[in-house]
């Protein structure tokens, strides 16, 4: 049974509430005023602030094989589910659902970690039937959210790739990343590495609400700087584009980020699968309610007059006449501001195995 209430107290959080899963067949709800409700006696009352917890996750594989028209073929590698950033535009959140918690506060503060990552990584990169390949880390929650600094499972994930020599793209949003330049820079003198570095907006009041655990504009932007004069590859990838609220400034992030040393952009728009339909309505309610009507009819507007469009090949960009318009301003100012560079392939020739023990034999050699 799947409990729906709603800490006081949810400061640094993205999400309001905590609405039960679409798999859970029970509720209970703890709204219900039964008369107990300190508060509405002392003003000066409040509940403790929700704490993140973690979990270890004990998956027996770490690469997942994507087919999806959108994106082509690709493996994705997630050292963690759930994401304490807590970006309530993320498209990640309903996946929780599937572990019978909430896409709400339960997505942002119920982490689970594969502390085993780093061996399971190897002995599948290790196995005669892998074939060499790019790998994303992270196709779902971000590799480099907070814990990351303390646990450094992305950081073991990543001096695997380097010693076997594999090609590897980041997606983070966290300025975290450059801590582990060291291991980008050998892994870029096998042109085995790309940085994608999302940017959604210049902000920081808008930030501080809607991703509320991530880096903050300016870090992001100094982190694209770092990478990019260590000659790490750096891609800025707008996302999500939120129609009506951050789409008036494509043109200064693709700018700020071009400044800073990126080399090619892309941009994705919002999607709102599932539960997160609600939890974006109610997070508009809480923060924007001015802007509340505007920001959903201008999401309806590139969704067909719906809040979700899940067509392979539309639900990334969108369609119709606004979506055009955002296409149409990204690519004039991606030109402009010279980011629409061809990126170079990722490498895979220098691919090599190595033993389970990580110890080199008589005869290998590099």
């Amino acid at each position: 049974m799947k409990t729906t209430s709603k800490p006081r107290q949810t400061t640094a959080r993205g999400a309001t509430d905590n609405p039960v899963g679409r798999f859970e067949s029970l509720a209970l709800d703890t709204d219900f005023d039964d008369g107990w409700d300190l508060s509405n006696d002392d003003p000066d009352f409040s509940e403790p602030r929700l704490a993140t917890r973690f979990f270890q996750d004990h998956s027996k594989t770490v690469l997942s094989y994507n087919s999806s028209p959108d994106i082509g073929p690709g493996v994705m590698l997630n050292p963690y589910r759930g994401c304490e950033h807590g970006c309530i535009y993320c498209f990640a959140r309903p996946n929780h659902e599937y572990l019978g918690l909430s896409a709400g506060l339960d997505f942002e503060s119920k982490i689970f970690v594969k502390t085993t990552a780093p061996e399971l990584l190897r002995r599948e990169l290790n196995a005669r039937k892998y074939q060499p390949q790019a790998i994303s880390i992270s196709g779902n929650t971000d590799p480099f959210q907070p814990v990351e600094r303390r646990l450094e499972i992305t950081r073991r994930c990543l001096q695997v790739m380097a010693e076997f020599r594999n090609p590897v793209g980041i997606i983070t949003k966290n300025h975290l990343v450059t801590r582990d330049i060291d291991v980008l820079k050998e892994l870029a003198s096998y042109q085995a590495i790309v940085v994608n570095i999302s940017l959604t907006t210049l902000d920081t009041a808008l930030a501080k609400t809607m991703e509320p655990r991530t880096s903050r504009p300016k870090a992001r932007l100094r982190a694209i700087q770092t990478l990019s004069a260590a000659g790490i590859p750096v891609n800025v990838l707008l996302g999500p584009v939120i129609p009506g609220l951050t789409d008036h400034e494509i043109p200064a992030l693709l700018k700020a980020a071009a400044a800073a040393g990126a080399s090619s952009a892309g941009y994705t728009m919002l999607r709102l699968s599932h539960g997160l339909r609600k939890l974006f309505t109610d997070w508009l309610d809480e923060h924007y309610p001015l802007k509340k009507s505007r920001v959903l009819g201008r999401i309806r507007d590139v969704r067909g007059g719906k809040l979700n469009d899940t067509r392979w090949g539309i639900r990334q960009t969108g369609e119709g006449p606004y979506a055009t318009h955002i296409a149409q301003m990204f690519a004039r100012h991606k030109k402009k501001y010279g980011l629409d560079q061809q990126r170079p392939a990722l490498n895979t020739a220098a691919f090599r195995r190595r033993p389970e023990n990580g110890q080199m034999g008589l005869f290998d050699s590099d």
